[in-house]
């Protein structure tokens, strides 16, 4: 007797853990959402895209080529490596992205000290004529 219902409960337990069959069959790779990873993983790639892009605009390159070269499947991560290595560091450009007037130069550098009042005043003269 007690042999019958050790065997009914096996079963039953057996049966319910049984999955094949199912419409989530082949799908037990992360429980069926493994296709959410492409999507973050484009996401990702997107948005380096972008943030490549608005650098390259800002800084006077060519962005929508930046923006390519950094989406291209499988090279992609060694062009983002080559845009950091060669990018324009040194180009003067203010906080909206503008190259700054020949005026706001020569003031900076009358401030810095770089140059004298003399040469300051007659550099301001030859840059507004």
């Amino acid at each position: 007797m007690m042999s019958r219902i050790l065997s009914a409960v096996a079963s039953t337990c057996l049966d319910s853990n049984d999955t094949h069959g199912t419409w989530m069959e082949g799908w037990s790779m992360m429980g069926g959402w493994w296709f959410i990873w492409p999507i973050i993983w484009i996401a990702v790639a997107l948005v380096i895209g972008i943030l490549v892009y608005r650098d390259a605009e800002k800084r006077g390159m060519n962005g929508p080529l930046w923006l390519i070269l950094v989406l291209l499947p499988m090279v992609g991560l060694l062009f983002l490596v080559i845009y950091i290595v060669i990018r324009e560091e040194n180009r003067e450009i203010s906080e909206r992205g503008v190259e700054k007037s020949p005026e706001k130069i020569l003031d900076e550098r009358y401030a810095r000290g770089e140059i004298s009042r003399e040469e300051y005043k007659e550099m301001k003269m030859e840059v507004r004529e």
